[in-house]
């Protein structure tokens, strides 16, 4: 147990400093990390590990998932749906069947489901090191939220098809049974996942001032969701998956500003944490895993070999598959000037006749709108393809699935190096050489002017909300008593410094006075502003990006009333 205690320690200390430098030499820190594991795993006397699968299954994957789901806009994950759902889920399906076929292929012995199995655990990509990449050499915001859905929900498309097949080595499912259990473990996992985050968000939502308790609740979701969804047999990464989105898009409506920062910098610390450490892990493994290869004694370099050539056929049905879906994506753009044309007609319809009458349906036309109009500004082209082809490195669900291949299973212990093998080579060949192919490509996010325009737009809404709340007749304090001219004067003029503020608020023992007065007022224009902000979102026509910074901007403004 010391040693351990030990280790874990040296590890976080570890991923702290590779995560230092590699912001330093422009490297995503999980390509430096699993490096790293490797050359400690050299170490003379350096302790052999194997954890069990489900200390990453059970453990680690939930919290890695809802901290990602937490902070993913879920307008943003609705626009691309239908491409992440086909990249999370047909193509993993298509690639575990081609790679499974060429194992079956080299070693018959084991049997093509068992072959299949192994395809399922190299299939699913992890989109940390893409995205980490992405984010630092500012991709456009679609690709990389096209790469982070597309890894949280790939590893339950991934992990029921080892379920089932695993279970049909044994002969005990059929194809048809096969469908049956896959769109019963979504549909299940959806569920539960839903549930879930209502509730907890219900929960929390009813704990005032008590950041400590609503945080003691927040880390538990992840396990509230994925237990239970995989004690019904469901997918449990579903399940994780949304509650964290439910938990994301609830958060501005029903927690306080101190839970929602608190929130931000708890899950960032714990997806630093042990997503990093998988990939430590990962390499620190390795050598404990060609140690078993070589004591089975049937031919390492063959799997070695394998892993390679299988890494290749992963790259190509890749490509293959992104092809015709950037060629699909590119045909749908050139048809939104025409549905623009009958959305807008349509809205001119709605608001000449009564809108008020029908805000439903002209509340989903203007979302409609936003989203052709979306699709419009943030078209994503050949060369954002050739990025999202090229991001197929593997990472935590390959590392923890491997291991779970039952021990009856022939060659297992080739079949984990290649599992380890390929997920070794994609992170360090494609994620090493990923920054290369975007500063080729030429590839730019939203323009720092175009942004800046948005920011303008929005500041904009939102002071004039403000001076038309200041304005009103009937604006008052919370005991009905009016606020003194002077405060509202000073309020407009926001000439009070932070400092003062904070030293005003800290001595200020009156219930009258001035500064409590102010306090008062101007915790209620936060109310406005994140009104307006909740407002931009529902409607879609601002980027998720200036949503955001507009959030975190008010979040601070409001703790500090705290």
């Amino acid at each position: 147990m010391e040693e351990f205690a030990l280790l874990a320690v040296a590890g976080v200390l570890i991923i702290v400093l590779v995560s230092l430098f590699a912001q330093k030499l422009g490297v995503a820190a999980p390509i430096l990390l699993v490096i790293v594991g490797i050359g400690c795993s050299l170490i003379p006397g350096a302790p052999r590990i194997l954890l069990e699968p489900e200390w990453i299954l059970m453990i680690a994957l939930p919290p890695i998932l809802y901290s990602a789901a937490v902070n993913v806009p879920i307008t943003d994950f609705r626009r691309d749906l239908q491409t992440i759902s086909a990249l999370s889920v047909l193509l993993v399906i298509a690639s575990a069947f081609a790679t499974g076929w060429l194992i079956w292929w080299v070693l018959p012995d084991i049997g093509f489901a068992a072959a299949v199995a192994l395809g399922a655990v190299i299939s699913p990509p992890d989109a940390v090191a893409a995205t980490s990449i992405g984010k630092k050499l500012g991709l456009p915001p679609r690709l990389v939220m096209i790469l982070e859905g597309e890894g949280l929900v790939n590893d339950a498309t991934a992990l029921v098809m080892l379920r089932t097949a695993i279970a049909a080595t044994a002969g005990s499912i059929t194809f048809w049974g096969a469908i049956g259990d896959f769109a019963y473990a979504v549909i299940a996992g959806v569920a539960v996942g839903l549930l879930v985050g209502a509730v907890t968000v219900w929960a929390r939502s009813r704990i005032r001032q008590q950041p400590v308790l609503t945080t003691a609740i927040s880390l538990t979701v992840p396990f509230l969701a994925y237990m239970p969804a995989e004690h019904l047999q469901a997918s449990g990464v579903i399940a994780v998956v949304a509650a964290g989105l439910v938990t994301g898009h609830q958060a501005p409506k029903r927690f306080s500003a101190v839970d929602r920062i608190t929130d931000r910098t708890n899950w960032r610390t714990i997806q630093l944490l042990l997503e990093n450490g998988v990939f430590l892990l990962m390499g620190f493994e390795i050598t404990s895993i060609v140690a078993d290869a070589e004591s089975s004694g049937r031919g390492l370099w063959m799997a070695v070999a394998l892993a390679a050539v299988c890494t290749v056929i992963l790259f190509g049905v890749r490509i293959l598959f992104v092809v015709p879906l950037i060629a699909g994506l590119r045909a749908r753009q050139r048809r939104i000037p025409e549905l623009a044309e009958h959305l807008d007609a349509a809205l001119e319809a709605v608001a000449e006749g009564d809108a008020e009458a029908n805000p439903r349906r002209a509340a989903r036309l203007q979302r409609w709108r936003a989203d052709a109009q979306f699709q419009a500004t943030h078209s994503l082209g050949w060369r954002g393809g050739a990025v999202l082809a090229w991001s197929g490195m593997r990472g935590a669900v390959t590392l923890a699935a491997a291991q779970s291949l039952p021990s009856d299973i022939p060659y297992r212990a080739e079949l984990i190096l290649i599992a380890f093998t390929v997920a070794i080579i994609t992170l360090v060949v494609q994620g090493g050489t990923l920054p290369l192919l975007i500063r080729v490509l030429g590839i730019k996010g939203t323009s720092e002017v175009a942004e800046g325009r948005e920011v303008t737009r929005l500041a904009e809404e939102i002071i004039a909300a403000r001076q038309a709340f200041l304005d009103s007749q009937t604006l008052q304090r919370e005991n009905g008593k009016p606020f003194a001219p002077e405060v509202l004067e000073r309020t407009r003029s926001r000439g009070m410094a932070a400092t003062e503020a904070l030293a005003a608020m800290v001595n200020d023992d009156d219930p009258d006075g001035h500064s409590r007065q102010h306090r008062e007022l101007r915790r209620q224009l936060v109310d406005v502003e994140q009104s307006v902000l909740l407002d931009a979102r529902a409607g879609g026509t601002y980027s998720s990006h200036t949503l955001q910074r507009a959030q975190h901007f008010i979040d601070a403004e409001s703790a500090r009333m705290q």
